[in-house]
């Protein structure tokens, strides 16, 4: 499990999209990247953090900023959630958490005295050259975007 921090390098990934095609962080360089971990599909907290950073998308483009979210959904279960809620950014599956692992958010979760492996929700802010400039631990799902623009004192 990594321990990334800010600074650090973000590790490379591979992985499709909801159109299944290949989407990876050195594809992405040259941009910044907003690039989000979320637990799955069509939940109502994974939906409110989606939801929120579609809706500020065309203003994070404006800044220089890709968005991409990431779960252990598969390929379809992603085309199914971009296209109900008309996402414009990628979604990447990770159903073997592969890409989850790298990133040191697939971790032990305790819901009701029940301990599980599951995806610890992150979101980690990377600049053109693929360093982490912010982690976020602590996601506030319906105002992302506005944290997001907090912490980096984006104008």
């Amino acid at each position: 499990m990594a321990n990334l921090s800010k600074g650090d390098q973000a590790p490379e990934f591979h992985g499709l999209n909801q159109n299944g095609e290949e989407i990876s962080l050195n594809g992405l360089r040259g941009k910044k990247l907003i690039l989000y971990f979320y637990p799955k599909d069509n939940t109502p907290g994974c939906t409110a953090e989606s939801c929120n950073l579609n809706d500020n998308y065309q203003m994070w483009l404006s800044k220089g900023y890709e968005v991409v979210g990431i779960s252990p959904d598969n390929v379809s279960s992603h085309k199914k959630f971009a296209d109900k809620f008309q996402f414009g950014f990628n979604l990447v599956a990770d159903p073997e958490t592969k890409i989850l692992q790298a990133y040191g958010v697939w971790g032990e979760k305790n819901m009701y005295g029940r301990k599980y492996m599951g995806v610890l929700r992150t979101t980690f802010v990377i600049d053109e050259n693929g360093v982490i400039v912010e982690i976020f631990n602590k996601v506030e799902t319906k105002n992302h975007s506005d944290q997001i623009i907090q912490a980096l004192d984006i104008k």
